[in-house]
Formats: C-alpha cells, sequence, structure tokens
C-alpha cells in the first residue's frame, strides 16, 4: 500500500501526465487538478477532477477519444 504522501504524489503524476496528454492533442481544461475533498480521507484517496468545460472542448475530448468520429456531429 502507498504512503499518504505516496499516493498523493502518484494522483500528481496522474494529472500532470493527463494534462500534458490533453494539451498534445489542443485540449486544456482548466480545473483539472486533485479533488481535495478526496485528499482529506483517511488514507487519502484521491480523485482527478476534471471540471467544466465548453461545448467546443467537450467535442475536441469526443474526436480525442475516438479518433474518427469528429465527423458525427
Amino acid at each position: 500500500m502507498k504512503t499518504t504522501t505516496g499516493a498523493i504524489e502518484a494522483a500528481q503524476e496522474a494529472v500532470t501526465e493527463l494534462r500534458e496528454a490533453l494539451a498534445s492533442a489542443g485540449i486544456r481544461l482548466p480545473s483539472l487538478g486533485l479533488d481535495v475533498v478526496t485528499l482529506a480521507a483517511d488514507p487519502p484517496r484521491p480523485l482527478v477532477e476534471l471540471g467544466c468545460c465548453s461545448v467546443e472542448t467537450a467535442r475536441l475530448l469526443a474526436a480525442a477519444v475516438l479518433p474518427g468520429e469528429e465527423n458525427r456531429s
């Protein structure tokens, strides 16, 4: 089992990896980060908060997840 600090560091690394992957697809989620409520648990069970996004960003996400689907909208 990971230590408290280790779990939080691993979660932050995942957020960084996701932010970089999204950026390479031209997508920016301003609210992307760790959910602070889940960090307060004992032990912490960090969740990634994706946050809200515009309709345009939602469509970019859909196209990135399902390549070739961008022409269906």
